[in-house]
């Protein structure tokens, strides 16, 4: 709370008592405070005071002399304090502190001991700034105790109101580093027209052009020239503008700042090499791109790099930088190569990707034959081209017994390729068939490439074979790396950065809003949100900006978010539903039994994704569906609680206002669609997120298995390129892929997306085990606990099952990607390729 002013009269000493807690500060940042010079007070959540009609107040109290705590790097203070209230002042409901020193600091938690040893308990977790005399910032946490709004106690219910009404701000000004201001904008910070026209981007969202999610508004001022273009910071940092309470705790902001700078580390090793020993653009040879990941650097590269990072590293993490040039500078081995350094190359673990890769959720079920197009446009591939390939079956039959698969590449890339191509890309819009074996591993049996015509709705389509020998077999690789081009630029941009991190923006800075951290939904959500929106902050300033990093190393370059916001037209939140996104997609049946909660049975139990991800999901379902009926009785005080009623109405009509007029929207009328769209909500930010994210350096690390573009087309017979083909094979298909820059700068940041930090919190745990003030909300939580470590060991007795094939592959890369984690308790950071953590922090 902010932007208020709270009385400090003491109550009459002649009756009172004494209550004494607990503060516990963060003090890792070396640019923050101790929390030392801090005053507090507490409201009472019982005691009226008739003059404000807020709770009464205690006295004005201070921090005593506390002890420092170092619990793995990150060190604490915990302070005494005493307050002095009046006899009737009843349990504490609010805590008021305000910052009395020069620099913010990082208030962790606050506990205070009442009668019979109970524990009142605040948790944190924000920066509490300098108060000043122009902006009065005092801080307000309310205890864990929680209320739907007409339960709420008197004494709390003005408190209640104006925090909300601080927290939404009047949607003027440049926002300040100390404002906890909440509200929305269209993505009009990612071009820089003042580094010149090829800088200017379109606005996403607000028009039906470009629809998009909404971001946090930062209010910088219009660019100079482009007024419908907010400008942008003369410099990249980790403090962009969120509001305090969304930014990275001390330790997150330190770990993020030294796994990235490890990552710039190994590119600019590798990129000093090239220039101590020029050569091509491209890598030469298979072996050259291995030494990446063995290769430690010489002493000639160690001083290069450190010319080269004083020009480029903030002077506060400089120090840490030139000790990481010290240790040996490699990458780590990607998972898809550890075992079996070609399984790439093979045709099932081609497949398998489709089922328990990084972007498990595009396939589907092939329903007519030949594919078609929405336009009407009709695939080139024939029965014929396929139908020998179908363990002795007709198409009809295989067809019939939803056998056929489809990764469909197709129709959203065709109006945007000639724009694309014109940019020194190569790149075709692809269908790709597969056949569901016996074994119940994925044939591909035919790719379809296709280029615009010349004529309008005409295309140009080659269809490929498979082929295990000679030409056809290098034609049918290069498809294959085509087709993995398509997937990877769809999966980064769509399945992650769309799916995830924006549409979830939001409904976090909604929920801020409209729901007071009073109300038991804010405290079930707010685990889910930790770090998204700094991390989406970050994201527009470094990865989806103009010049940024996906333009930089993605086939879409200065398209692609153009090219997501298309993808976002054909976006509906009830299907990021797990059970209904596979029941779209036709990999999975109604399930006639009305006890299965996921109401789905998938076609096959070999499609990890979706099998760990059903029991995950119904989990969640669970523990929500237990949580909502402990407060809400009956549909009547769904539709009756103010504050639901309102988050919804502002997600749908202006978080996702582009997309208001949809009827698929719950109608939040009762608490089934409450149930379902937390569900969906949770699904996505937790174990949506992780399935798509925590792979990345497994796969993608290892640039042949996933390029993110091509350089060239696959050569046509007669060519000038077809014989350059034919001389060497390998050699032209090193030359179809990305630079040695684009594809080093790839694999630096599958590095740093794919890496957990110390501080995560995972499904089922939470930062704290005093969270709450309600045993049954803690039964519930814990019979969710035990279902998670439950859904471990089926996971880890799935993946040593011999049957269950795509669990492992020929890369021998177990699933974990939804493995909950949840034992461990201790997080522990790096690449791990495992755990679901509560929220999108990365």
């Amino acid at each position: 709370m902010q932007h208020q002013r709270h009385p400090v009269t003491s109550p009459p000493r002649s009756r009172h008592s004494t209550i004494k807690g607990e503060i516990v500060v963060v003090q890792s940042h070396k640019q923050s405070g101790s929390g030392r010079s801090a005053s507090l007070l507490l409201y009472s959540s019982t005691d009226v005071d008739p003059k404000t009609g807020k709770g009464k107040l205690s006295n004005q109290a201070y921090l005593k002399c506390g002890t420092t705590k170092t619990d793995d790097g990150e060190k604490t203070r915990t302070y005494s304090v005493k307050f002095q209230v009046e006899l009737n002042f009843g349990n504490p409901g609010a805590l008021v502190v305000r910052n009395r020193g020069k620099k913010r600091f990082f208030l962790q938690s606050a506990s205070l001991q009442i009668q019979n040893n109970e524990i009142i308990f605040f948790d944190c977790h924000s920066w509490v700034y300098p108060f000043r005399t122009t902006k009065n910032l005092d801080r307000i946490f309310f205890a864990n105790a929680k209320y739907l709004p007409n339960q709420t106690p008197q004494a709390l219910i003005e408190l209640r109101k104006e925090e909300l009404i601080s927290l939404r701000g009047d949607g003027t000004g440049e926002r300040k580093e100390w404002e906890r201001i909440y509200d929305y904008d269209y993505y009009n910070d990612l071009g820089d027209p003042e580094k010149g026209e090829e800088h200017n981007r379109p606005v996403l969202g607000g028009s039906e052009l470009h629809p998009y999610p909404r971001r946090g508004r930062t209010g910088r001022h219009p660019s100079n020239a482009d007024p419908l273009t907010e400008s942008r910071p003369s410099t990249i940092n980790l403090d962009i503008y969120v509001p305090p309470d969304e930014r990275f705790s001390p330790k997150k902001r330190s770990e993020f700042a030294s796994n990235s700078i490890q990552a710039v580390l190994h590119f600019l090793t590798h990129k000093v090499e090239s220039v101590i020993q020029p050569g091509s653009n491209h890598f030469e040879s298979f072996d050259e791109i291995h030494d990446m990941f063995s290769r430690n650097k010489s002493q000639v590269i160690e001083g290069a790099l450190k010319e080269k990072l004083k020009a480029i590293v903030p002077k506060e993490f400089f120090k840490e930088v030139t000790h990481a040039i010290k240790n040996p500078l490699k990458f780590p081995v990607p998972q898809i190569i550890a075992e079996n350094e070609f399984a790439w190359k093979d045709d099932e673990e081609f497949g398998r990707q489709m089922l328990a890769g990084i972007n498990p959720a595009r396939i589907r079920s092939l329903e007519v034959f030949p594919p078609q197009s929405k336009s009407g446009a009709v695939s080139l591939i024939e029965q014929s081209d396929i139908e020998h390939n179908l363990e002795g079956m007709t198409l009809p039959q295989a067809m019939n017994n939803r056998r056929i698969f489809i990764l469909d590449h197709h129709d959203y890339l065709m109006p945007f390729l000639s724009q694309i191509n014109s940019k020194d890309v190569c790149t075709y819009a692809s269908r790709t068939l597969l056949f569901l074996k016996s074994d119940f591993t994925l044939k591909p049996i035919a790719i379809e490439l296709s280029l615009p015509g010349s004529a309008v709705d005409n295309e140009i389509n080659w269809v490929v074979l498979p082929a295990s020998q000679g030409e056809a077999a290098a034609l049918w690789q290069y498809a294959k790396a085509h087709v993995a081009v398509n997937d990877s630029v769809y999966h980064q941009l769509v399945s992650h950065w769309l799916h995830t991190h924006a549409v979830v923006e939001p409904f976090i800075i909604a929920t801020r809003r409209q729901l007071s951290v009073m109300h038991p939904i804010h405290w079930l959500l707010d685990p889910h949100f930790k770090d998204t929106m700094h991390v989406n902050a970050l994201a527009r300033s470094m990865l989806i900006n103009s010049g940024g990093i996906l333009e930089k190393t993605l086939f879409s370059a200065e398209l692609s978010m153009q090219l997501s916001a298309e993808l976002y037209k054909e976006w509906r939140f009830d299907e990021q539903a797990l059970p209904a996104d596979l029941l779209k997609r036709g990999m999975a049946i109604e399930d006639p039994d009305p006890n299965k909660p996921s109401g789905v049975q998938l076609l096959f139990q070999d499609y990890p994704y979706a099998a760990d991800g059903l029991e995950i999901w119904t989990a969640i379902q669970v523990w929500v569906t237990d949580f909502c009926m402990l407060f809400y009785a009956d549909d009547i005080s769904v539709r009756s609680d103010e504050e639901i009623q309102a988050w919804w109405s502002e997600i749908r009509n202006v978080g996702h206002g582009d997309k208001s007029s949809e009827t698929w929207w719950y109608q939040m009328a009762s608490r089934e669609d409450l149930i379902k769209a937390l569900t969906t909500l949770i699904w996505i930010a937790s174990a949506l997120h992780a399935s798509v994210n925590f792979g990345q350096y497994a796969y993608a690390g290892y640039p042949l298995n996933r390029p993110t573009l091509c350089r060239r087309f696959i050569p046509e017979e007669g060519t000038l390129e077809y014989a350059e083909f034919l001389t060497d094979p390998d050699k032209y298909y090193l030359s179809m892929l990305p630079e040695r820059d684009e594809m080093i700068l790839g694999i630096a940041l599958a590095e740093v997306l794919s890496q957990h930090t110390s501080d995560e919190v995972y499904l089922g745990q939470r930062p704290s085990t005093m969270w709450i003030h309600n045993e049954q909300v803690s039964e519930k939580f814990e019979k969710f606990k035990r279902k998670l470590r439950m859904l471990e060991e089926r996971i880890e007795s799935k993946n040593t099952d011999p049957r269950l094939t795509n669990r492992r592959g020929r890369a021998k890369i177990p699933y974990m990607l939804l493995y909950p984690d949840t034992p461990n308790v201790e997080s522990r950071g790096g690449i791990t390729g495992k755990g679901i953590p509560n929220s999108i922090s990365i």
